[in-house]
């Protein structure tokens, strides 16, 4: 099931995710460079005594940049060069300082509950406090070795035949062990009032299958440490010839790897919109029995299910069958031992720990164990959580303000439709219509889940977790021949995030992200408007992009453009994706422009409509000069400034190859030099840096 990592992960720095800005508050001013003032409309009044703060952290800016060359570096440049990466970490900036701040929340709220003598059995507290304990008893935890995976080992070491494999395949699934595909209950794309069963390729250890095959240095060193990797965990398990064993595994994974689609093809909802019978399935995969697999995974009350890469399923099949079955076992014990690393023994979690993080994302130490402890409890029980931490630290007037941010936004967008030069009448209606049914949730979900199925202990942290694994799959798949569940929300309110659903066609901004220095009630709305209102505009955006603009307003995939506005559209996102293609963050590298167009498009037009709903906001009026700056030029830095970003160099080169965001560098100056707005603001003329000739631009939305 595709749910939610519990701590097997916890290695993993903080990663920027979809659609996150976070900004910084200040009092002072540093040096500016001289900065054109807006265009010819009448100056902005300067107010003698602004009641709103600036809302940007000037003590970030560099002097030495003009933001007329590199506005990224010029709000961020200060920080750039003063700012240390923490040990523990891949990548830090504005947004993982937020998540710190959450992460510390979450800490106070847990030891809480561990300080409460004889909480009630079976209670929120006594499960919060009793998770936490169990993680944070090491000697326990090293006194008991690998025996906590005992019974999981020895159903795959007396695996009798191949034909066992849908069982087996099903078992590892529901604990979140990885196999050669995964399985989850979703709305289906093309149905959205149903849930359905999806299937997609799986089973790679490296980060991505092109690590399986480059042959630069850098991923030669890569493949050679990960097989050591492999052999460690098997030594350590008991594995008589680890090294033999480990060469084969490797073998395995690169015959996958070559099946695996590239990740910029998955994303093309269309090409991964699959429906298939059982019957259909078996057909797909000969010799894998998906009758079996289905009712071992209470997966087969699905009404078909959708298979998300065809021919992978089918190169899978020729894999199982070439493959010996002593080396399926090995694969599924690593895979076992790799997933589960480090809730076990020490060696265990260091190996793990030396390969994850070290190796893949160059971090110097491991995360500390308060702060995996926290993740764990996190996953297990997050809406547990969430509803201390929005009893806690919730300001209602948050979310009052966001949902007129929200308002003004839709307007700005609405508007920005009918204003659109490129689009027809007809398909204006379709956007129109798609917009208004728009669903917004904001902060905490009106309904909580329910827990009273987990039992959690205070000596037993592999039961816990695969306890907690269990509740949340059965409540997955539980989902299945019932109606839509429209209160769900796919995060919890302490996540520091937003996201855009398309099946559900709806935004959703969970509490965390609203607080500063992101999203500042006590800050001026031209800052706010650049921060969180881009982010606002970012996730309506998403529903326009170039994957959910292939879905109507009620969540189906379904085509409403006429041809000639999608070739137009597709013009548009074209040129977009060849400039984002064109920058180059690290030797050897560029930014894929195909895997991250829609984050780049979410950007763009997010920020483009953010700036229409804050001119809007102004009701004609003009907007006061804070610290110096017009109200224009505060909306661009809001942006500028929460994206500042470090990042370790294997980490980016990761993210580069992985992750459908562009580097923080580019969401700032990739985005504002498309925006005349932006040339307005800050006098940017032919020659500078930024300036980028009219007829290269782009505006889509």
């Amino acid at each position: 099931m595709n749910r939610q990592k519990f701590l097997r992960q916890s290695w993993v720095a903080s990663t920027l995710g979809a659609s996150l800005l976070l900004g910084c508050t200040a009092s002072t001013r540093a040096t500016q460079p001289e900065v054109a003032p807006p265009a010819p409309p009448p100056a902005p009044v300067q107010t003698p005594a602004p009641t709103l703060s600036l809302g940007v952290d000037t003590k970030n800016f560099d002097p030495g940049v003009r933001p007329q060359d590199d506005f990224f570096r010029y709000v961020n440049g200060s920080w750039l060069k003063t700012a240390k990466m923490p040990a523990d970490k891949s990548r830090y900036g504005a947004f993982i300082e937020l998540r710190d701040k959450s992460e510390a929340a979450l800490r106070a709220l847990i030891e809480e509950a561990v300080a409460v003598q004889g909480a009630p059995s079976g209670s929120d507290t006594q499960k919060v406090g009793d998770f936490y304990k169990s993680f944070m008893d090491t000697e326990r935890i090293q006194s008991q070795g690998i025996e906590p995976l005992r019974g999981e080992l020895q159903r795959i070491a007396t695996l009798k035949d191949k034909g066992a494999l849908p069982e087996l395949f099903a078992a590892l699934g529901r604990m979140e062990v990885q196999t050669p595909f995964t399985t989850w209950v979703g709305q289906d794309a093309k149905q959205a009032d149903r849930y359905i069963v999806y299937a997609s390729q799986s089973g790679l250890g490296l980060p991505d299958r092109d690590y399986y095959f480059k042959a630069e240095p850098r991923f030669v060193e890569t493949r050679a440490a990960y097989l050591t990797y492999i052999e460690t965990l098997l030594r350590l398990a008991g594995e008589k010839e680890p090294t033999r064993a480990a060469k084969a595994i490797l073998a395995l994974e690169t015959s996958l790897a070559e099946k695996h689609w590239e990740r910029a093809r998955t994303r093309d909802r269309e090409a991964t919109y699959n429906l298939k019978s059982v019957a259909e399935l078996d057909a797909l995969t000969p010799g894998f029995s998906w009758a079996r697999f289905l009712k071992a995974a209470n997966e087969d009350k699905s009404p078909g299910v959708i298979v998300r890469q065809p021919d992978y399923f089918q190169g899978l099949a020729q894999v199982l069958t070439q493959t010996p079955l002593p080396t399926l076992k090995q694969y599924l014990t690593f895979k076992l031992l790799d997933g589960y690393a480090p809730l076990l023994s020490a060696p265990f979690e260091q190996a793990h720990f030396v390969f994850r993080g070290k190796t893949l994302q160059g971090l110097e130490e491991n995360r500390p164990r308060w702060k995996r402890g926290v993740e764990a409890v996190d996953g297990a029980l997050g809406e547990v959580l969430g509803r201390l931490y929005v009893e806690r630290h919730f300001r209602p007037e948050s979310k009052v303000r966001m949902d007129e941010l929200v308002k003004n936004l839709r307007a700005a967008f609405q508007q920005g439709i009918e204003q659109l030069e490129w689009m027809s009448p007809a398909t204006k209606a379709q956007a129109q219509a798609k917009l208004a049914k728009f669903n917004v949730k904001i902060g905490y979900p009106e309904k909580w889940k329910d827990y009273s199925a987990l039992t959690v202990g205070a000596q037993d942290l592999v039961g816990n977790v695969k306890r907690a694994q269990e509740v949340e799959y059965l409540r997955e798949v539980d989902k299945l021949g019932k109606p839509i569940d429209r209160l769900e929300w796919g995060m919890t309110p302490q996540t520091v995030n937003a996201y855009y659903s398309s099946t559900m066609n709806e935004i959703v901004f969970p509490a965390a992200i609203l607080q500063p220095p992101f999203f500042n009630p006590d800050a001026d709305d031209a800052t706010n408007y650049g921060s969180i209102g881009g982010v606002i505009g970012h996730e309506i955006s998403h529903g326009f992009d170039d994957q959910g603009s292939r879905s109507d307003g009620d969540g189906n995939l379904r085509d409403w453009w006429s041809k000639e506005d999608k070739s137009a559209f597709q013009q548009r996102t074209g040129l977009l994706s060849e400039q984002y293609s064109g920058f180059s963050p690290v030797e050897g590298m560029s930014v894929n422009g195909k895997l991250t167009l829609g984050e780049n498009i979410g950007d763009l037009s997010g920020l483009t409509v953010a700036f229409k709903a804050y001119k809007l906001s102004l009701g004609g009026q003009a907007a006061p000069v804070i610290e110096g700056f017009t109200g224009d030029q505060r909306f661009f830095l809001g942006w500028g400034q929460v994206w500042r970003t470090l990042n370790r160099e294997d980490a980016l080169r990761q993210q580069l190859l992985t992750d459908p965001h562009s580097p923080g560098e580019y969401r700032v100056n990739g985005v504002v030099r498309n925006m005349p707005e932006f040339y307005s603001a800050f006098g940017v003329k032919e020659g500078d840096g930024a300036f980028l000739p009219a007829d290269q631009r782009v505006k889509i939305w």
